[in-house]
């Protein structure tokens, strides 16, 4: 006898009714969101860790102009303080020292990208301090 010749309608069939690999597909449409969401968290907490830093490093740099003249007696000096004491490692070229009303302020400026994938943005994070002389 010969063999039924079958059309590939029916060779398919049994495959479009399987229900195997299911969760391997929940998964990878899933998974992508997800890690695009869990890397968006890190960023916004390295974000966070970064602004306390440039905060931190300003108000010390302020403090240290007004208090103690000679390690902190020329504004090149209080820049250099301000990086030193940052605990990032910022350059000292971000930061700027100035006389005020309100006594030796201070204030820093630090280029941030966030490296999320696909959504890559620039933010300008700033601080300032000031301390009375």
């Amino acid at each position: 006898m010969r063999a039924r010749r079958t059309s590939g309608k029916c060779r398919w069939r049994p495959f479009l009714r399987s229900e195997d690999g299911g969760a391997a597909v929940e998964f990878a449409l899933i998974s992508t969101p997800l890690f695009m969401l869990l890397f968006a968290i890190l960023e916004i907490s390295r974000a966070y860790f970064v602004q306390n830093a440039l905060s931190y490093s300003v108000e010390q740099a302020a403090r240290c102009a007004s208090i103690d003249t000679v390690t902190c007696g020329t504004a090149t000096q209080i820049k250099s303080f301000a990086a030193n004491r940052s605990g990032a490692t910022f350059d000292s070229s971000i930061f700027t020292s100035s006389n005020a009303a309100c006594g030796r302020l201070v204030t820093g400026s630090y280029p941030f990208t966030f490296s999320v994938p696909f959504l890559a943005r620039n933010v300008n994070l700033t601080a300032r301090a000031c301390y009375p002389v």
